[in-house]
């Protein structure tokens, strides 16, 4: 059995090699995300200094850029930056992680972990992310999780563990309260620092082709023997399109949102 960091590490580097599958099929993040971020900021975003870690291809960069914000990418991995740089030319990024951010102190309004935090150390991401922020600063770190209180998603989660195992349990994040939901999360310690301060249902119509190619950007499948994980897309594929037989599905989501705040006197 690989051990645990280097199990993390493997999965977090195996984006790379899907990142414009990764840019193409991932689901946004809902507008009312946006608003609980305006309204923890007591200002609109417009204008706001973000620092986005982890960002990825720029999936909520560009939401936020969208927004007025002016935003700073920071993202470690060479596939994902570089296919940030092909879909937002114009948006500053540096390479690094959240670990040790390679910023100045007191720099930002908002940072943001969106999809990201649960690949960081807790121990050394916090500090760093605190210390970039400018006191009274907010700290958001969100996730998409997929809401397996709709019985077909349900299902679709019994059907990865058993196919899979318990890496398997369902593709969603780990976080405090979704110890199960641990598709794109190996074994890491989850949010323990702040209580859950958002839930925002929402979902997006898509067909069941597109819904399988972003099931299989997640990690579970970038790091699964390639026979094993398109042996389970090809068996998911006929089972949903018995169940849904107009060939488009709803994904539903929740957005867990954990906010805190860099103390106006540090």
């Amino acid at each position: 059995m690989p051990h645990p960091l280097a199990d993390r590490t493997r999965r977090a580097t195996s984006f790379n090699t899907a990142s414009a599958r990764y840019a193409k099929y991932r689901p946004s993040y809902p507008p009312t995300l946006y608003a609980a971020l305006e309204e923890a900021l007591g200002r609109p975003l417009a204008g706001a200094r973000v620092a986005d870690i982890g960002a990825g291809t720029g999936i909520a960069t560009a939401q936020l850029r969208e927004h007025g914000a002016h935003v700073l990418a920071v993202e470690p991995g060479e596939g994902m930056a570089a296919e940030l740089r092909r879909t937002l030319p114009g948006t500053p990024l540096v390479r690094g992680d959240g670990n040790a951010l390679p910023l100045a102190d007191a720099t930002a309004d908002l940072v943001t972990f969106a999809q990201s935090f649960h690949w960081t150390d807790p121990h050394r991401a916090l500090p760093e992310a605190y210390r970039v922020l400018r006191p009274g600063g907010v700290l958001a770190r969100w996730w998409n999780i997929s809401d397996s209180s709709h019985t077909w998603i349900a299902d679709q989660s019994d059907r990865l563990l058993a196919h899979f195992g318990p890496e398997g349990a369902a593709h969603g994040a780990h976080i405090q309260g979704r110890a199960d939901n641990a598709a794109d999360a190996p074994a890491i310690e989850p949010v323990a620092d702040a209580p859950l301060t958002h839930r925002i249902a929402w979902s997006r119509q898509l067909t069941v082709d597109d819904h399988l190619a972003n099931l299989a950007s997640h990690s579970l499948f970038l790091v699964a023997d390639a026979a094993q994980a398109e042996d389970f897309l090809t068996r998911e594929r006929a089972a949903l399109l018995s169940l849904f037989p107009d060939g488009h599905v709803d994904e539903r989501y929740v957005v867990d949102l954990v906010l805190t705040f860099r103390p106006t006197s540090a």
